[in-house]
């Protein structure tokens, strides 16, 4: 199925200067399309994929943007611009990971326009998905990619279920490897939702990569002090130096006491429909001594139960390699 480049269709638009009204138009407006940065939204919109009839840009929402600091950490507003966050003093000061994986999306121009809320909720990137194929998650009934003919080099090798779509993010490795929180607004109130839990897999809803519903507003992003000032590391692996997706990222940040792992978050992309923190990895080397030892268990364990396709089967490896780096600290600061 080509896909169709002609004009958008056409909608309503709304740019509200606050939350409330924002939240307002959301409980109007049942299928109520938000723009950030508008980079995905475009896309979609040019494409003729998506027909929303009403769109409420954001880019007015004063109290959408900014950083400070809070109880040792930071909060983030939605509607910060990625080269904000990547340049802020404080955010490289503490939280260097954040910093480097907001300031490695796409190009300079990308992340100029580009929100650290849009970054997070975008939708996939699948190739079937964008160009209107009737697949799973687009509500068919059939997943393209994992056909025997498919084009399938930069999908899923974890959790797949019926879709084999991954996240796109590279900031959102990161905030959960921070520990952070996002906090999401509706009608009925606000709600605290950790980093970890915001991003979802098809077996929960196929239709969604978050749990935002209609009427939710993600309003910022809190990231504690936990691992403010400790090693961190982010490395995004991708086939084009500027611009592209990840084919595999990874986000760790580390506590040490002298070479001895005190505690430790591990976070993979672009090997799932959701960012994956290796749990089990993470347990089986905290306690030990940081080397090489250290760094092949904790691979051995990251991709244990991997699936692959007919173009995918070198994200094992590569994601082997990426933890291996992270646990080694090749390249990593130290706030």
């Amino acid at each position: 199925m080509p896909v169709i480049r002609d004009v958008m269709p056409a909608f309503e638009l709304f740019q509200p200067t606050s939350i409330a009204d924002t939240l307002g138009l959301l409980s109007r407006h049942d299928d109520a399309w938000i723009m950030a940065g508008g980079l995905d939204s475009f896309d979609w919109l040019k494409d003729r994929i998506k027909r929303p009839s009403v769109i409420i840009d954001l880019g007015g929402v004063g109290e959408l943007r900014g950083i400070r600091e809070a109880e040792g950490g930071v909060e983030i507003g939605a509607n910060t611009t990625l080269t904000e966050l990547s340049s802020h003093p404080v955010v490289r000061e503490k939280f260097r990971l954040l910093a480097e994986a907001a300031g490695i999306v796409g190009s300079p121009q990308i992340r100029n326009q580009g929100s650290i809320g849009g970054n997070l909720g975008q939708d996939t990137r699948c190739h079937y998905y964008r160009a209107g194929w009737p697949c799973y998650r687009a509500g068919g009934n059939i997943c393209y990619a994992d056909t025997p003919t498919a084009v399938n080099r930069e999908h899923a090798i974890l959790e797949a279920d019926r879709c084999v779509a991954v996240s796109p993010s590279d900031s959102a490795p990161a905030l959960i490897a921070l520990d952070a929180q996002m906090v999401v607004r509706n009608a009925d109130g606000e709600r605290i939702v950790a980093a970890r839990d915001f991003f979802i897999g098809p077996w929960l809803d196929i239709t969604r990569m978050t749990v935002l519903k209609q009427g939710d507003l993600l309003v910022s992003i809190r990231v504690p002090g936990t691992f403010a000032g400790k090693s961190h590391y982010f490395e995004k692996v991708r086939d084009r130096q500027v611009w592209d997706f990840p084919l595999v990222n990874i986000a760790a940040a580390m506590a040490t006491s002298g070479n001895t792992i005190d505690d430790v978050r591990l976070v993979v992309g672009g090997v799932a429909a959701r960012p994956i923190r290796l749990v089990a990895a993470e347990d089986a080397i905290r306690g030990r001594t940081r080397n090489e030892d250290t760094a092949q268990l904790a691979a051995d364990i990251a991709t244990r139960g991997a699936v692959t396709l007919r173009h995918n089967a070198y994200k094992v490896p590569l994601m082997q390699n990426l933890v291996k780096r992270a646990i080694r600290g090749e390249g990593a600061w130290t706030s």
